[in-house]
């Protein structure tokens, strides 16, 4: 199974944020990256993680701030969200194959690989339920990913 590059993308960003306020929870002045310094940092388009934040504002994991100190920070819920539960809200609820699409299967009355596959795919969110945001951002994780995203601290540059 392949994810969408916006859940991919998502999934990154809680990761970016939770080490953001880790370091924040430690003691360090970190600041609330800005959308355009987390699409820096993650070396993708702007509006690609414009689009994310508001749909991670959406579901309550992101709060966004504008203007003077404002910025992106990962709220409770998002720290505390399990990957699981997360991937299947991005991705839908669709199955891995279309066997009902532009040109339906031959096969679909007596098919036993799309139930196969669907147990599969449950199979796979299943094993990352338990698995929450913090978990994944723990170290040494955590800490590698504060030197690769090009972390500030302190007051924002204009």
């Amino acid at each position: 199974m392949r994810l969408l590059y916006s859940t991919d993308l998502a999934l990154r960003m809680l990761m970016r944020l939770a080490v953001v306020a880790a370091a924040e929870g430690a003691g360090g002045a970190a600041a609330a990256p800005t959308t355009r310094e987390v699409a820096g940092d993650m070396a993708v388009p702007c509006t690609h993680v414009a689009k994310v934040a508001a749909r991670l504002q959406c579901l309550g994991l992101v709060q966004a701030r504008r203007g003077r100190g404002g910025g992106l920070a990962l709220t409770e819920a998002g720290r505390t969200a399990s990957v699981g539960a997360l991937v299947r809200e991005l991705e839908g609820r669709g199955d891995v194959v279309d066997c009902e699409g532009a040109t339906p299967c031959p096969l679909s009355p007596g098919c036993r690989l799309r139930g196969a596959l669907r147990r599969a795919q449950e199979a796979f969110y299943a094993a990352l339920d338990p698995v929450t945001v913090d978990d994944i951002v723990a170290s040494p994780t955590g800490p590698l990913l504060l030197g690769l995203t090009g972390h500030r601290s302190g007051p924002k540059a204009s």
